[in-house]
């Protein structure tokens, strides 16, 4: 069953595309997120299917509610863990609590019977009357998932859940969001640009760039898609072009980029290739300076559909930030 479909979702602003004919579905359960550098669209997105944009054009659906005709009947269905802390900082985890299910309409006593064992799955048992000013970074997206989960929604929408949290925190977090899709059964519909984390918790992930949605698979099938076999990167001196030539005609590897000094291939079974390589560089005069083997990467995936990493991406998106306000 689908719990999220949009058909040519599209936003402008000023005449900037932010989010450009964007149609895709999402499985009640499941862990859905958009993998892509920060002005991909994915946040665009998030405020579109959250009501808190109107899109230009196209339409879309969010627990089988119309997200422009029945938009209270959405953000029920809803909880939302923002990019940026939304708590009250002088106010104790439990005020911020309350103040937040009282929004929701949740009666008083239905609230103080759910906010200890909310706040004990996330490991903040005790700290219920400590005010939030007191709190790491990591405790406070802590209770900002106690607080979307806190008035039972169908799903949760996390913009950049663990940006600026530290790996050990991070890790905290996956354990959190797995434990309320797996136990709790919320869908859960993240946007990040880390990798790891999308590779670690999504079960589909879309691939974002300049408001298109590129590709959306399995990790596992994203990462087939672009070639079977072992990666391996090459750096080396002498005779680039005859190297590389060599290597690509005679023993048919696919090479996936080709820049002075570095060589990366595709290899079936790469183990097997090193020694035809080592003979390949002898015999062509070039000396290898490093070797490395790896399965692909979200990241292959990535600069395999836009030519480019993502935090290249995110720093040319910052220039351009920068260049808007100069001007």
């Amino acid at each position: 069953m689908d719990i999220i479909v949009t058909r040519d979702l599209t936003k402008e602003f000023n005449g900037l595309t932010a989010v450009d004919g964007v149609s895709f579905s999402v499985k009640k359960g499941e862990i859905f997120g958009f993998l892509g550098p920060n002005g991909a669209g994915k946040s665009t997105t998030i405020n579109i299917l959250t009501t808190l944009l109107l899109p230009t054009r196209g339409t879309a659906t969010v627990n089988g509610y119309d997200i422009l005709t029945q938009q209270d009947d959405v953000r029920r269905s809803i909880g939302i863990v923002s990019q940026d802390v939304v708590l009250e900082n002088e106010l104790t985890a439990r005020e911020n609590l309350i103040l937040h299910g009282e929004v929701y309409g949740m009666a008083r006593r239905e609230i103080e019977e759910r906010i200890p064992r909310l706040l004990k799955l996330v490991e903040l048992e005790g700290r219920e009357d400590s005010r939030v000013k007191t709190f790491s970074g990591g405790m406070k997206r802590r209770l900002e998932i106690v607080k979307s989960f806190l008035h039972k929604p169908e799903i949760i929408f996390m913009d950049e859940p663990t940006t600026g949290l530290d790996p050990q925190s991070r890790r905290v977090v996956w354990d959190h969001i797995n434990y309320l899709n797996k136990e709790e059964g919320v869908t859960i519909f993240l946007t990040t640009h880390y990798m790891d984390e999308a590779d670690y918790l999504c079960h589909r992930i879309g691939i974002m760039d300049f408001g298109r949605l590129l590709d959306l698979d399995t990790p596992e099938n994203l990462k087939n898609k672009i070639g079977a076999g072992d990666l391996v990167d090459i750096g080396f001196t002498g005779d680039g072009e005859a190297f590389v030539r060599e290597v690509q005609e005679g023993c048919g590897w696919e090479v996936r980029s080709h820049e002075p000094g570095h060589l990366r291939i595709a290899a079936n079974r790469a183990e097997l290739s090193l020694m035809k390589l080592v003979r390949i560089a002898e015999e062509t005069g070039v000396t290898i300076d490093s070797l490395s083997v790896r399965e692909p990467t979200l990241e292959d995936v990535f600069i395999h559909y836009t030519g480019r990493a993502i935090r290249e991406q995110a720093a040319e998106n910052v220039t351009r930030a920068v260049l808007r306000r100069l001007r």
